[in-house]
């Protein structure tokens, strides 16, 4: 294992890979939770039980889902990241799909199972690397501060430091409850220690965090450790019911694919550009392995609809990870076996809430912006672009719009200003591609 993740060359070691594989499974530890709650609709009254997703298949499926493809990632992609059932394309199955649209959740799965087998031949075409390798470097740099500023977003929601405001959209939360000065104490606390240098200071900020939560009565000690784990009979293999029924072959379901093609695609690209730069892993411009890494959350996909869970993709959240120290695939490996593990342990996870993991990724989203550095900020032309896609990301919500915006804006600006002939013809044809699903999709 030593020689094959190349410990030596990246500066790592077993103990930096292990403490920096489990960090990101306790940060992303909460899609075990919310992925079975959004796809079984549990939180949707006078929805009728026979048409709901199964809860404890949904949660095995999402386990072995996230397992396999940190797995494939680690082995073949060599990348310190994991994937999992992705926030937002879950609630997109669910919400807009399935009680939206009234369509049999069998079908969704036949859709994200379609849309799985597509990125597969794109990547095997070896198009999805080529496309990743076009965008330029200062993007790629936005891109990834972008991300850091949308996940800081999130953790501050999850801290519940920021929260709606209906004249302002956003405001400042209650900094007296009980959760949230809890965030702020395990915000402090990594601070404090990534301050003073200090390995795995993400780790153990959430480790501290959980104990003192727990002393205060502000996280619930779980009743059992042990418990048995769920069978996956009620939604592995439903997929391929749907492709036997008529009704699935209409325009409403290649729009949803094609929906659940394009935002997995670039959150996957935009995550992969962003843990790769954190990591030190990019080069020239170039992702190394780009293609191994994104037929990894292709094989993801496939296999993860088969089981019975929504669109898998690279979590953004295995920065955090990168952060405690991981630097390869091995510790892609140590959170897969984590998930392994959850399917057994599953009431422990009931100490990692949103207020344990929020302070991770505030600090992170520090680590993250450090990009903004290196862009070009004195041609406008590059500056604008890089701008918008940075700022759409958390203020949309989404890591495919902040790129979208971003990508229509910089072959605009470019041209303007007469730099044609630096402008990959991908570009353009993002361009294009962007403006039409604004207008068709939107």
């Amino acid at each position: 294992m030593h020689k094959y993740f190349e410990f030596e060359k990246h500066g790592t070691n077993y103990r930096r890979e292990f403490i920096g594989g489990l960090t990101t499974f306790l940060a992303m530890a909460y899609i075990l939770v919310v992925n079975p709650l959004t796809l079984s609709l549990a939180s949707v009254k006078d929805f009728p039980d026979a048409l709901r997703m199964d809860y404890g298949a949904v949660f095995v499926a999402t386990a072995l889902a996230s397992a396999l493809g940190s797995i494939v990632m680690g082995l073949i992609g060599k990348y310190p990241l994991a994937l999992a059932p992705g926030m937002g394309l879950n609630a997109f199955f669910a919400y807009t799909v399935v009680l939206g649209s009234g369509i049999p959740w069998q079908h969704a799965l036949g859709a994200v199972f379609i849309s799985g087998i597509f990125f597969f031949l794109l990547t095997l075409t070896g198009l999805r690397e080529k496309i990743i390798n076009a965008i330029p470097i200062d993007l790629k740099y936005a891109v990834g501060a972008g991300i850091g500023l949308f996940i800081t977003f999130v953790g501050l929601q999850n801290a519940k430091i920021i929260v709606n405001n209906d004249a302002t959209l956003v405001g400042l939360g209650d900094l007296t409850s009980g959760p949230t000065l809890l965030a702020i104490f395990g915000i402090v606390v990594t601070v404090i220690m990534m301050t003073r240098g200090i390995k795995g200071a993400v780790f153990y900020g959430m480790v501290i965090s959980v104990i003192t939560g727990m002393i205060f009565n502000l996280i619930q000690a779980p009743e059992k450790v042990v418990d048995t784990v769920p069978s996956l009979a009620p939604t592995f293999g439903a997929a391929f019911s749907s492709f036997g029924d008529s009704s699935f072959y209409t325009t409403s379901m290649l729009g949803i694919i094609l929906t659940f093609l394009f935002v997995d695609f670039f959150d996957n690209a935009g995550t992969l550009v962003a843990v790769a730069n954190q990591a030190g892993i990019m080069k020239d411009n170039k992702l190394p392995r780009a293609g191994r890494a994104l037929i990894s959350d292709s094989i993801a996909t496939t296999v993860g609809a088969v089981l019975g869970t929504s669109t898998t993709t690279s979590y953004i959240e295995s920065t955090a990870g990168v952060a405690a120290g991981a630097r390869t695939g091995f510790a892609a490996l140590v959170t897969a076996g984590c998930f392994i593990l959850s399917l057994f342990f599953f009431p422990l996870l009931s100490v990692v809430t949103p207020e344990v993991t929020a302070p991770a990724l505030i600090i992170v989203g520090v680590l993250m912006v450090s990009s903004l550095g290196k862009i070009d900020w004195k041609s406008f032309e590059i500056a604008v672009p890089s701008f918008l896609t940075m700022v759409a990301m958390p203020l949309s919500y989404s890591i495919a719009t902040g790129i979208a915006v971003g990508f229509i804006f910089y072959p605009i600006t470019m041209m303007v200003k007469g730099r044609t002939k630096e402008i990959h013809p991908i570009m353009y044809l993002f361009f294009v591609i962007f403006v039409l699903y604004f207008i068709f999709l939107k």
